[in-house]
């Protein structure tokens, strides 16, 4: 009985996931709110009632593939502003990083920049959510750096916020880079890293002179 079980409860989650990447795919081309679960059923080849065993509504799956683009990322956003290296090694370090998520998952940065101010309310909270995560798990490396001494920490969530809003700017700014023809991608790519690079400095440049 239980290796039945076992069966049948992998292939639920084989299913959801099959319906979780079918939406993800028909979003290349649209929003979340135009899409519909039909679209999204037969992508897979399940009759439309199937996708209610495992998604509420379409905006529920928007949510889980919220979780799914973001969910894995903090242990990467923490890397980012670690205090290991100097200035410019945290600058390069988090730059190649972005850059290398981009490129390994397109799709799901281009879900997470069009949906964060889309038309979907319960995935644009879940985005929000996600995000002001990762701001405090910022907030908490960066107080570890001897340059926070006598920072608020008001004062360091808001920095914080500006590196996660930075960060998701320069993976939009990539995103777009890859997209363009092909013979300008690698010189589009360095344009957006050294743009990145002179903006990360800027933020830093502040840091070090905010208590001032």
């Amino acid at each position: 009985m239980s290796h039945t079980l076992g069966i049948r409860q992998a292939q639920k989650q084989k299913t959801r996931q099959a319906l979780l990447d079918a939406a993800l795919a028909l979003l290349e081309e649209q929003s979340l709110s135009s899409l519909g679960l039909r679209e999204v059923t037969r992508a897979v080849g399940v009759a439309p009632t199937a996708f209610y065993r495992h998604f509420r509504s379409t905006a529920d799956l928007g949510v889980a593939l919220v979780e799914e683009a973001l969910g894995s990322l903090h242990p990467m956003i923490r890397t980012t502003v670690s205090t290991t290296g100097d200035r410019e090694e945290r600058v390069t370090r988090t730059i190649d990083l972005i850059a290398r998520h981009v490129d390994g998952y397109p799709a799901h940065v281009r879900f997470i920049a069009r949906e964060r101010h889309g038309g979907v309310q319960p995935v644009r909270e879940a985005i929000r959510d996600q995000l002001a995560r990762f701001a405090e798990e910022v907030k908490d490396e960066l107080a570890k750096d001897p340059v926070s001494e006598g920072w608020s920490e008001d004062d360091l969530l808001m920095l914080a916020h500006l590196y996660v809003d930075q960060m998701l700017s320069t993976a939009s700014l990539f995103l777009e880079a890859l997209e363009g023809p092909r013979e300008e991608r690698p010189e589009r790519t360095r344009e957006v890293a050294q743009l990145a690079a002179r903006q990360m400095r800027l933020i830093g440049l502040g840091r070090h002179h905010w208590l001032d």
